[in-house]
């Protein structure tokens, strides 16, 4: 090669890439960088290292709850919405409910042999909050369409508990409750619902997955609330072999004048063990402020209602269970702007799992009662106010853990009272309710 080549290689070469001196450079440039990381390393090290080799001296090495204590008040520190979301729970529940009856008898009815169907649904979300062991918050939502089958009927009870013909979004239930540990017991206050506490059964109480007639849910006699108002619960299990209930709210569920028209009830619960299975024994009494008419002397309608009640569950074994229900209410008055007054009620009857059958999730039940309207009812207005009599059977089919279908019949005998506007024939009432929650 000759000098011209080897002078135009060079230059072709120095053109191509950096010199040796700048290549020297950018390696102690990179060396200094390797050496500053390496030294914050060590230092960070150092810093690990310490703690451990204290607590290591000490003999107590840090525990994981104490990390997590302060991990968590750092977190509430920063996060507003941490602590709030702590403890909180929320459900979802929907119950559909379609019904048929044959021979209906209500007021708008063209003629007494018409049958008529009817649909309702209520969809509920529930928040729940629990604030360590001393207390828990709760709040509902719910929407309910429909008035089901009911509108068409004329009866002293009804065949669908579940209806509300509200379609509108409100809030029936909104309550704190805190607990007395050290007495088992605790108070509750807010808007509450008084069935929670009072004339409750293990076997008929639940309109949602057991019986969908009123009379076989509560008793029908004992006047509640019209609507869940503001109002006081205490409730107290000092023993296993009994508890109590004690519930005071606004008789008219309103808002204003609350003290004007109070609601009072108690209820003492023995909860003994026949043959070693569980059972309740209930006694109900109730006085409801709001005005009442004397049927005898129109002019006294300031008067008060009051009555009693008994409501009995027993377990008779692992898949059979009993109840029965027995309630008395003031004859000589009637609540201000009702049609009828009642004055006994009675109704009981079986429920069976069905682990006989290879179901164990299925409950399916049988109830027999009877409704007694107010003889003074009966002599002042002049009417037959015979006795209503109710048979329902339902079974709870459990799709999966989510989803159960309740086929459901029912039969009314006299129903009304043999008063009703359109006919007095038996009343007979298919259905189907479908439960969803999550």
């Amino acid at each position: 090669m000759t000098a011209a080549g080897v002078f135009l290689c060079a230059a072709a070469f120095a053109d191509s890439g950096p010199t040796n001196e700048e290549m020297l450079r950018e390696i102690r440039d990179l060396k200094k960088t390797v050496e500053i990381q390496q030294k914050r390393i060590e230092a960070l090290e150092q810093r690990v290292i310490r703690p451990e080799s204290s607590a290591q001296a000490a003999g107590a090495p840090a525990s994981v709850s104490e990390i997590d204590r302060r991990i968590d008040e750092r977190l509430s520190q920063r996060v507003p919405g941490y602590q709030l979301m702590e403890g909180l729970s929320f459900g979802v529940e929907t119950t559909t409910i379609v019904q048929g009856a044959h021979d209906v008898n209500g007021a708008d009815q063209l003629s007494d042999r018409e049958d008529g169907t009817g649909a309702s649904m209520t969809a509920k979300i529930s928040f729940e909050k629990k604030f360590g062991d001393y207390g828990e918050g709760y709040v509902i939502f719910k929407s309910a369409p429909g008035a089901g089958v009911d509108r068409s009927l004329q009866l002293y009870g009804n065949v669908n508990n579940n209806a509300c013909d509200n379609s509108g979004v409100y809030m029936p239930e909104a309550w704190y409750e805190h607990y007395f540990q050290n007495i088992s017991g605790a108070l509750t206050f807010g808007k509450i619902d008084v069935t929670n506490y009072i004339d409750t059964n293990e076997y008929a109480n639940m309109d949602t997955s057991q019986f969908l007639s009123g009379i076989f849910g509560n008793s029908p006699v004992i006047e509640f609330p019209s609507d869940n108002g503001a109002g006081v619960h205490f409730g107290m299990a000092p023993y296993d072999l009994f508890d109590i209930n004690l519930i005071v709210t606004d008789s008219t569920g309103g808002w204003n004048n609350v003290l004007d028209a109070l609601f009072l009830a108690g209820q003492i619960n023995f909860k003994p063990q026949f043959l070693g299975r569980p059972g309740n024994y209930g006694l109900v009494a109730w006085r409801n402020g709001d005005n009442h008419t004397k049927w005898a002397d129109p002019s006294k309608e300031k008067e008060n209602g009051y009555g009693y009640g008994v409501s009995v569950d027993q377990e008779l074994t692992d898949t059979i269970g009993v109840f029965a229900r027995y309630g008395w209410q003031d004859p000589d008055v009637y609540l201000n702007g009702s049609d009828f007054s009642l004055e006994r009620s009675w109704s009981a009857g079986p429920q069976f799992k069905g682990t006989a059958w290879g179901r164990p999730d299925d409950v399916t039940g049988v109830g027999f009662g009877q409704i007694m309207p107010s003889r003074k009812y009966k002599n002042a207005n002049a009417l037959l106010a015979k006795t209503e009599s109710h048979l329902e059977w339902y079974y709870n089919y459990k799709v999966n853990d989510h989803l159960s279908l309740s086929p459901d019949l029912q039969i009314i005998w006299r129903p009304y009272g043999k008063d009703a506007a359109n006919g007095d024939g038996t009343i007979v009432v298919g259905g189907l309710r479908g439960q969803m929650e999550f």
